[in-house]
């Protein structure tokens, strides 16, 4: 009958543990597995992350390409038809398209987009707005506020 106390776990399941550096009768003694000389027979040895033995790494082979401006502003983008689901007559900032779940950062400024209709007059405060998304809020009679964009991380240190 099988009880707790005579499981068993299966042949081979459980490997012993290779012990290095115990004599040369062991088969593992001497060098203790490690061969002669070489980075990989030291102590502390590691390599990092894309070394190709001295080869020039593959990252540093392929030609780089572009330009990345460290200067670039990121905006999170709302289209009006996202806009269309609030209350007629409400005021809309931020905090109210966070809570909407229309974004997600609440430190990266936001900016409106003209995609989409917009069927009610609602005052919308935003960071920043496209000509077309103004113009169709002030259409249906809504307003549109532009809200001071947050500090940067680098300016607020200072």
């Amino acid at each position: 009958m099988l009880k707790l106390n005579n499981i068993s776990s299966p042949k081979g399941a459980r490997k012993k543990r290779k012990m290095v550096g115990r004599g040369s009768g062991s088969g593992h003694g001497k060098t203790s597995g490690r061969g002669h000389k070489g980075q990989l027979s030291r102590t502390g040895k590691s390599k990092r992350p894309g070394f190709e033995g001295g080869q020039t790494p593959l990252i540093r082979r392929i030609p780089k390409r572009g330009f990345t401006s460290k200067f670039k502003k990121e905006y999170q983008l709302i289209n009006l038809e996202n806009l269309d689901k609030c209350r007629a007559n409400s005021a809309v900032g931020p905090k109210e398209f966070m809570e909407m779940g229309l974004i997600n950062k609440p430190h990266i400024p936001v900016k409106i987009l003209g995609k989409g209709k917009i069927t009610k007059s609602i005052t919308v405060k935003a960071h920043k707005f496209s000509e077309t998304a103004l113009k169709a809020i002030a259409e249906q009679g809504g307003k549109t506020e532009i809200i001071k964009a947050p500090l940067t991380q680098a300016a607020e240190k200072k």
